[in-house]
């Protein structure tokens, strides 16, 4: 079950001459993570300890049962438009009761081995609804990092219509603390000093301290708004769960699960590339289901892998499992011993920190070199997700998004096959090869190149159908059929039946092990009667001739 720990101990990689620096780099990603599962926490809608309790449950829980060793998980900028929602729909409750089936759905994911399937959604979906979240993101931070009153509206070109209305009423002293910040997050870290130390935690801590000092009025912090972080650990609980909230919750906690794997999986895609390692995809989803049904039991959240937060334990030495667990560890003591300094944190800090998120979030670069360089109809599922992300719905997006790439992708698919009539030319090698000087008389032969699937069934239908003279016999050759679906079946049934009524017999030859098992499962082998199956197209050859020769005398 805990693969990626087993894996570490095969590797030797949980000795004691690694303990060091994978207690460095958890210690490092610990810190790291504070400012950013707070910040998480409030945008999704709940208070900056249940960030925290996510930090800790779902990173020590992935850590442990997930299928990469160097995975670092918790709440993540990519579930905060979802959260968000449905916390304004459904309440805290609802939130925790989502995540709790997305868990479920995320387990039956890795135990059903669907989590290489998952890594393959197309690219210009997953750049197109990260960069619109990243928008989402950047935008709804505007009231707390220019201390504007509260909007309404329920839709993005509402609320930020109506933001950039009361941009006027910004308040002083929590933009300049909130620009303060965001010079922090972005060039502390490139001076040599603070090099090693995150710009989050710079920011945050710089920000806190000139707050305590100075208390300038109207700058809302934890404290005023949260009444602060509660000190301790968060006590086990269940969320009260009916079967109509089961019901109505469906929708959010699939959308949850799926954006969960693909977040979890591109992390450790990513991981892999940067630490020479191998995850295995089914394992890491079922890691992330017990996170997520375990994290609402302590008050907490949605969890998925945290690329940012990954890449930063790698950099720092960790290789092993042992990082994500101190990581966990680190969280727990920051709340046992540091909670109450948590009240003067002030929330254009953490506003400051998500516009950095919401920034490597949009790729803009990687958005920019796609519109330019990708074919014109992944152009367009870029820009129809992206869209449909930022104005209308990220679960609509993605569906809709998917969907289209699938047409595409079938498409591109169905022009692929090919279904064409071989003449004596191009048969001339295989001909003398097998002793004969030419096709027999009235004999055509066609071949089929490519999958033989609905898309392309069309295809096959039309060309085999109106061949343009009346041959008594058709050698259809299968060789480089890698597969046929049951609508490919049965066009070939339908066209082998067409022939027959012009009195044109069938012969197939060559197909796979694999072809010709779905071909006798479909009947059609015994449609066209064993003597008209070959399996080389030389046998199909010589009995084409031995028929030739007996209607002859």
């Amino acid at each position: 079950m805990m693969i990626a720990i087993r894996e570490a101990w095969q590797a030797g990689l949980l000795r004691r001459e690694h303990w060091l620096r994978n207690l460095v780099a958890g210690v490092i990603v610990g810190v790291v993570a504070l400012p950013l599962a707070m910040a998480f926490g409030i945008a999704s809608g709940v208070k900056p300890e249940q960030g925290i309790y996510t930090a800790i449950v779902g990173g020590l829980l992935v850590s442990l049962f997930g299928g990469s060793r160097l995975q670092i998980a918790g709440p993540t900028g990519a579930f905060i438009v979802i959260l968000a929602g449905v916390t304004a729909e459904h309440g805290v409750d609802g939130l925790q009761i989502a995540t709790l089936m997305a868990g479920g759905i995320l387990l039956l994911l890795g135990v059903g081995r669907l989590g290489t399937v998952i890594k393959y959604i197309p690219d210009p979906v997953i750049v197109g609804f990260t960069a619109g979240i990243g928008v989402i993101i950047w935008v709804s931070q505007w009231k707390d990092f220019f201390g504007l009153p509260a909007v309404a509206g329920t839709h993005f070109h509402e609320k930020f219509w109506h933001l950039l209305q009361s941009l006027p009423q910004l308040h002083l002293p929590t933009t300049l603390l909130a620009l303060a910040s965001l010079a922090l997050v972005i060039f502390a870290p490139r001076l040599r000093m603070l090099r090693r130390v995150p710009g989050p935690l710079i920011a945050m801590v710089a920000a806190t301290v000139i707050q305590s000092f100075f208390r300038f009025d109207g700058v809302a912090t934890i404290g005023s708004a949260f009444g602060g972080i509660p000190q301790g650990l968060p006590q086990l609980g269940l969320p009260e769960i009916t079967p109509s909230r089961l019901i109505e919750l469906i929708g959010p906690a699939f959308a949850i699960a799926m954006l969960g794997a693909i977040e979890s999986l591109l992390s450790a895609v990513v991981a892999d590339g940067m630490g020479g390692t191998k995850h295995d995809s089914n394992q890491e989803l079922i890691g992330q289901g017990i996170a997520n049904l375990a994290t609402p039991l302590f008050g907490g959240f949605a969890a998925t892998g945290a690329i940012a937060r990954t890449a930063t334990n790698i950099r720092n030495g960790g290789n092993s499992p042992l990082a994500g667990i101190v990581h966990a560890l680190v969280l727990v003591l920051i709340l046992l011993f540091l909670a109450p300094l948590a009240a003067n944190i002030p929330l254009a800090a953490l506003a400051a920190i998500l516009f950095v998120v919401a920034w490597n979030m949009s790729e803009l670069k990687h958005f920019k070199r796609m519109l330019r360089r990708a074919p014109r109809a992944d152009v367009g599922i870029l820009l129809i997700t992206f869209g449909l992300t930022v104005f209308s719905d990220l679960v609509i997006a993605v569906n809709i998004g998917v969907i289209l790439a699938m047409l595409q992708f079938m498409r591109r698919m169905a022009s692929s096959v090919a279904v064409r009539q071989q003449l004596e030319r191009d048969l001339e090698p295989e001909l003398l090869g097998n002793g004969h000087s030419r096709l027999p008389d009235g004999v055509l032969v066609y071949t089929v190149e490519g999958p033989l699937f609905f898309g392309a069934a069309e295809t096959f239908e039309r060309a085999l159908a109106s061949t343009h003279t009346d041959p008594r016999l058709l050698i259809i050759r299968l060789k480089r059929v890698p597969f046929m679906d049951i609508t490919g079946l049965q066009t070939l049934e339908e066209v082998i039946r067409q022939l027959e009524r012009r009195r044109i017999r069938v012969k197939l030859c060559e197909a796979s092990p694999r072809v010709h098992g779905k071909l006798e499962r479909a009947g059609i082998l015994e449609l066209i009667g064993a003597r008209d199956y070959h399996a080389s197209f030389a046998e199909a050859l010589s009995a084409s001739e031995e028929k030739a020769e007996v209607t002859a005398s």
